[in-house]
């Protein structure tokens, strides 16, 4: 698939059953590759980029050289840090179908809707049992808008709820029109308010985002799907006094009464590896936990809201 039609028509590079933490009930989470955004403590890198990777995991390494015989491209190389060399690496994943132990993997798989479709519907069960759903998530499923209307409309016709995991930079026009009447809910990252800062941490301003937060708010306060502001707590970048006042401000200005607090798991950075890239110069950050007692504090912050 080349760029041109990756604009269009995602790649997946996963579809997880048996989540609790993607929504009410059990979801089977459906995870669109290529992100507008570029957030350091992105806890998906593997997301960010629209085309296909190759990851590789050490600790599944047996050292058998197999990969390596295959390998016509000479690509793999253990003295390098990362194994294998991205700039010599045609992906043609003859080095994957080798490896014994799958220490080896192509992250992103071209779906049709239909294929994608077949793969949740065996959960309905779960479902309609727990009041779950899919959830579309990344990545950023709005950035592939038609695809992901056509996937959540053919999602709903078989009766099943859909909710979306969004960054919430994305044509707000067009999402209305295209993808908002496929969906029952909505779930929107709110990372950093101060501009400048959210530019220089997610590689974008984040005006458009804050606009279409505070539209799609007041249709749901006009008796629309359910808008959830989540909140990451990553420990000096987001999680600071100044930024998580600054948002709970924000959401109390705009009449919000829920929101979701989501707590920095510093494991994501093994993955960054795997995929040949360093975690970036915030890596000390990245690595903290949010403790009980800065919880308490931001607890205190965002207080009289519903923490979900």
């Amino acid at each position: 698939m080349n760029m041109n039609e990756l604009r269009s028509n995602p790649l997946i590079f996963e579809i997880k059953g048996n989540s609790l933490d993607d929504g009410p009930g059990i979801r089977t989470v459906v995870f669109f590759k290529g992100c507008p955004l570029s957030c350091v403590w992105c806890h998906n890198p593997e997301s960010k980029r629209r085309e296909r990777e190759i990851s590789f995991d050490g600790s599944k390494c047996v050292a058998c050289d197999a990969c390596r015989r295959a390998c016509t491209e000479g690509a793999l190389d253990r003295k390098n840090k990362y194994y294998v060399d991205r700039e010599k690496c045609t992906l043609c994943g003859i080095c994957v179908e080798t490896c014994p132990s799958g220490a080896l993997s192509l992250v992103g798989k071209a779906m049709t809707v239909d294929e994608i479709v077949r793969v949740v519907e065996k959960d309905v069960p779960f479902f309609n049992n727990s009041g779950g759903g899919v959830t579309l998530s990344g990545g950023e499923p709005a950035l592939f808008m038609d695809f992901t209307a056509r996937l959540a409309a053919a999602l709903r016709e078989r009766g099943i709820r859909v909710l979306l995991e969004t960054c919430g930079f994305f044509n707000y026009g067009a999402f209305l029109e295209r993808l908002y009447p496929h969906l029952d809910r909505v779930y929107m990252d709110i990372k950093i308010i101060d501009p400048d800062r959210h530019r220089a941490l997610c590689g974008q301003s984040n005006d458009v985002i804050l606009e279409n937060f505070r539209k799609l708010n007041r249709l749901f306060r006009d008796g629309g799907i359910e808008v959830l502001p989540r909140v990451p707590l990553i420990p000096g970048l987001t999680a600071t006094e100044e930024n998580l006042s600054a948002i709970a401000a924000f959401l109390r200005e705009e009449g919000a009464q829920r929101i979701g607090l989501l707590r920095n798991n510093p494991l994501w950075l093994e993955k960054s590896g795997m995929l040949g890239r360093e975690a970036g110069a915030d890596a000390a950050a990245l690595r903290g936990w949010i403790d009980r007692e800065k919880m308490e504090g931001i607890l205190k912050l965002f207080g009289g809201f519903t923490i979900v």
